[in-house]
């Protein structure tokens, strides 16, 4: 009996053959970079910005001519720390591009390299420094940005939640970056983000350090038709069956998000036996599972809290949209204590990623979340 494989996948690498759709977004970010620019790449979140990075790596028009380097400094809080990850990142993918590069990389990252280590299975020299090691990250990076620059291929690296590097204690790391990455003339950049306003205010204001310094390119959640083809299409391939109403009630229950309509259906798939067709009810109890996981988790962000963030937040899930959250009508109507509570609770909700907000709305970051404030 063999096994089948189950094509949804919600995390890690996905490979060509089960990665739905992106065909224009692909083409386009490819185009972009072996014309030989920088670019910006906005997306909310979870709906496949990392994955369609790693897709076009994958390429033959960047893999056969270009070291690709990714790093994601999502939860880097320094200039120190930024400096860690982005050194590790790019010691340990020159580190398997053969002795030549490694070479290079112990030559010219020397503040970097004090706990080089062999490991053992790969016989490859793998970075072991800590954080706090790094006694000056403004010269460990002039030698990351060296390294970048003598390694003889074209790089591409890939920075991952850039807008980051506004939230460091360092009010500068933005001109100091800029300056470096103008200077170089061997890598190109991809500057990837789920917080659009963060990134437009760095890119598009005349008055900040990145203005006009790359190409703004912004992928939204892939089109329902194109997802409900993708599910009904492995489902029937593994002699499995799934109506179009099934998949469109989660599509819209997640908002077209991908990572939850991927473990959804993953989970739904699982259960599901061949012959049989996926009920409603089976995708629900999918979803429920989801929500009774992570409940913990959620519960475990709302204890550190305050009352008046707490309060907030719920008043924004049963809203599902919220417009003019310092008004009193709306104050009144979820009875919050007063607007300048309202106003500092939405400022640390905006900062934890709790809520996001488009357009004058406010509304839930993480749609599972939202399900689970719901219940």
């Amino acid at each position: 009996m063999s096994i089948v494989t189950n094509p949804f996948i919600a995390s890690g690498k996905i490979p060509a053959k089960l990665f739905c759709d992106r065909k224009d977004e692909s083409k386009r970010l490819i185009q972009s970079l072996t014309n030989g620019a920088n670019v910006v790449l906005m997306s909310p979140r979870r709906v496949g910005k990392t994955q369609l990075i790693y897709h076009c790596f994958d390429k033959p028009e960047i893999k056969d001519h270009y070291i690709t380097i990714f790093v994601d400094i999502l939860r880097t809080s320094s200039f120190q720390e930024f400096t860690y990850e982005f050194g590790k990142a790019v010691f340990n993918t020159l580190a398997t591009k053969g002795q030549k590069m490694q070479k290079l990389a112990i030559a010219t990252m020397k503040s970097l390299m004090g706990n080089i280590t062999i490991d053992p299975a790969t016989m490859l020299p793998t970075f072991g420094l800590a954080i706090g090691n790094i006694q000056n990250p403004a010269y460990s990076l002039e030698e990351i940005f060296r390294t970048l620059e003598l390694a003889g291929k074209k790089c591409i690296v890939a920075i991952d939640e850039f807008q980051q590097i506004t939230n460091y204690p360092e009010k500068n790391i933005e001109a100091i970056l800029r300056t470096h990455i103008q200077e170089l003339s061997n890598s190109l950049f991809i500057f990837a983000g789920s917080e659009r306003q963060l990134l437009e205010e760095m890119f598009l204001e005349s008055s900040r350090p990145f203005y006009n310094s790359a190409d703004i390119q912004s992928i939204d959640i892939i089109a329902e038709e194109k997802y409900c083809e993708f599910v009904q299409y492995h489902f029937n391939k593994n002699d499995k069956k799934i109506a179009n109403d099934t998949i469109s009630h989660v599509y819209h229950l997640f908002e077209g998000n991908t990572y939850y309509n991927q473990k959804t259906f993953r989970e739904a798939f699982a259960q599901t036996a061949q012959g049989e067709t996926c009920s409603l009810e089976t995708v629900d109890n999918s979803i429920n599972l989801m929500i009774k996981e992570a409940d913990h988790l959620y519960s475990e962000k709302l204890s550190r809290l305050s009352l008046p963030q707490k309060e907030l937040l719920y008043a924004i899930a049963n809203e599902g949209r919220a417009q003019k959250i310092t008004s009193g009508a709306f104050i009144r109507k979820h009875q919050l204590s007063s607007t300048s509570s309202v106003q500092q609770a939405i400022k640390k909700l905006l900062a934890l990623g709790l809520v996001s907000t488009s357009s004058s709305e406010y509304f839930i970051a993480d749609q599972l979340m939202y399900l689970w404030l719901r219940k």
